[in-house]
């Protein structure tokens, strides 16, 4: 079938341009995407050489309503709207373990955009386009999903609002909740306060963290973040960071998302004996750290990462609908939305800093 889909080629604006789709496979399915929002993943890959074969159908957070069923998907029906979440196999040992994050294939899926046996179902002009971006290359009017990829969402459930549930949402708040296992005595800096890092700060908030501290260079960014929970803000654009951090008196959690070895040295050397710290962000190419090896030893201090916040989207996600459902994840405060046809615009004010969550309307 024809679609119509933004097209990514390096370094290049998004061109809006039609692609041929084939049908779905065994465990997919044909998705009319109704909104799907922008990440920095999604430029890191057009942009940046990180290895997606351009050009491509990139978009990895998208919700629609399933028009068409492969053989044997028996989850979910015709009709029935969904938001699609990252690519994973479902059999191999840690999908088995409910650490989908981490399938043997994530690469192939979330990376190279390619189906397990190299193939993708976007073609234009006779040949073939990366089409699999995170299982559904959802900057498009259809994608064709991988069924394991996917979470059945209410009628009553904003389709703008509930995207980024499939990715960054579901990265700060699982953070938090899965992989920090925050609880109320904890001091808790959350570096970085674009999506992920604000809801981490929601996240934090719903578990009851006695002090929640936001770290960002953005002054409206830290307005948002005291908006939904943060009780101390450092703006690390107005001075020494480590000065700063020391003055708070440590920390016993620490989330970075920005991905800038500096911050993360600061951010580990706040933290208290036993403290443990997480990364998410997405770092420039060989970037690395310098730590006190014997200070590691000697503080109990842990450091680790987290892919989208060692979630199962099929239980976490859920989650996240009834926090939203309460009020207690007001997604409204992150999302502006724009016509699919706007998403060059999108992007740039998103990496200007003039949005928080760009998300694109498809219908």
């Amino acid at each position: 079938m024809k679609i119509r889909a933004a097209v990514a080629r390096a370094r290049e604006p998004f061109r809006i341009e039609e692609v041929e789709l084939d049908g779905p496979r065994a465990d997919e399915v044909l998705v009319e995407v109704e909104a799907c929002g922008i990440c920095h993943t999604d430029l890191s890959a057009k942009d940046h050489d990180y290895g997606t074969p351009l050009p491509a159908v990139l978009g990895h957070e998208g919700v629609g309503r399933i028009v068409a069923l492969g053989d044997g998907v028996t989850r979910f029906a015709v009709g029935e709207r969904v938001v699609m979440s990252f690519g994973a196999c479902g059999r191999c040992t840690s999908c088995a373990s409910e650490a989908p994050a981490y399938c043997r294939h994530s690469r192939d899926f979330n990376l190279f955009g390619r189906r397990l046996d190299g193939s993708s179902p976007a073609s234009q002009a006779g040949l073939p386009l990366t089409g699999h971006f995170f299982g559904q290359s959802a900057f498009a009017s259809h994608a064709i999903a991988a069924a394991h990829n996917l979470v059945s969402l209410g009628d009553d459930l904003p389709g703008p609002l509930m995207t980024s549930l499939g990715c960054g949402v579901q990265t700060g708040a699982g953070a938090v909740v899965n992989v920090l296992r925050a609880e109320p005595d904890d001091t808790i800096g959350v570096f970085g306060c674009g999506t992920v890092g604000l809801a981490a700060i929601m996240a934090a908030r719903i578990v009851g963290c006695e002090r929640i501290v936001a770290v960002d260079v953005r002054a409206g960014r830290l307005d948002t973040a005291r908006a939904l929970g943060a009780t101390e803000v450092v703006d690390s654009a107005q001075g020494d960071l480590v000065a700063a951090l020391k003055r708070l008196g440590g920390l016993t959690l620490a989330f970075d998302n920005t991905g800038r070895p500096e911050v993360i040295e600061a951010a580990y050397g706040a933290l208290r004996p036993r403290g443990r710290i997480v990364l998410a962000g997405l770092s420039a190419r060989g970037a690395s750290l310098t730590l006190d090896l014997n200070r590691l030893m000697a503080s109990g201090r842990s450091l680790r990462g987290t892919i989208e916040g060692d979630a199962d989207p099929r239980t976490f996600i859920p989650r996240l609908y009834d926090w939203y459902r309460r009020g207690e994840l007001p997604l409204e405060q992150l999302v502006t939305t724009y016509p699919f046809e706007q998403i060059n615009e999108a992007a740039a004010d998103m990496l200007a800093g003039r949005v928080i969550k760009p998300v694109l309307r498809m219908t």
